[in-house]
């Protein structure tokens, strides 16, 4: 397993990337978190470092469900609603852990291998296929490809949703030098959150 581990973080930008070597998802709000398995061993790691494995036990199973015995997951920790939109004040109230799933968008270890120094497109390969039988409480994070992405924002900004994030399809995961690209809904109550924070 890759230690120490660093969360590649995406860089805020006014507009959305276009070009045939980008790929488009749509950004869950929630809590990022990734999900590490090392034999019998599961754990659920906040972005900052906390064990969060006794609180989301859907996660946890699901990842104890799957007969490959180590990886390392990236993604959002979040609760969705019955139309599949993430609540974050739902997830934050702590009254909905048992519901709580992770969207996967990365996968950055995978049988004792680290799978940083490859491509987006042949990690999501990897996470796609770790993830074939969709376990419950784990699931892939959809995207699209190429010139869509100004329009795929503009969906997501009409159905509430937070944003978009964006990555190149050859990127390594480098969080130092991380290239993704997050275009945020202004509307949507976690941008309000964010200039709240900073005043």
């Amino acid at each position: 397993m890759p230690k120490p581990f660093e969360f590649c973080k995406p860089v805020p930008r006014e507009v959305v990337p276009t070009g045939p070597d980008w790929i488009h998802e749509v950004k869950y709000d929630g809590y990022r978190g990734r999900v590490v398995r090392d034999g019998d061993a599961v754990k659920v790691l906040s972005r900052g470092g906390l064990d969060w494995t006794w609180r989301f036990p859907m996660i946890v199973e699901a990842a104890r469900r799957m007969k490959e015995r180590q990886f390392v997951i990236d993604g959002e920790i979040c609760v969705l609603d019955v139309r599949g939109i993430s609540q974050f004040d739902w997830l934050h109230s702590g009254k909905y852990n048992d519901d709580a799933q992770l969207y996967a968008f990365d996968i950055i270890a995978f049988d004792g291998d680290d799978l940083r120094p490859l491509q987006l497109d042949q990690r999501k390969t990897k996470l796609a296929k770790l993830l074939e039988r969709r376990p419950e409480g784990i699931f892939v994070a959809p995207f699209e490809r190429g010139e869509i992405g100004p329009q795929l924002f503009e969906a997501a900004c009409g159905m509430d949703l937070e944003g978009i994030v964006s990555k190149h399809i050859r990127g390594g995961y480098r969080p130092r030098t991380c290239d993704w690209v997050k275009v945020k809904n202004r509307a949507h109550p976690a941008f309000r959150r964010v200039m709240d924070q900073f005043g």
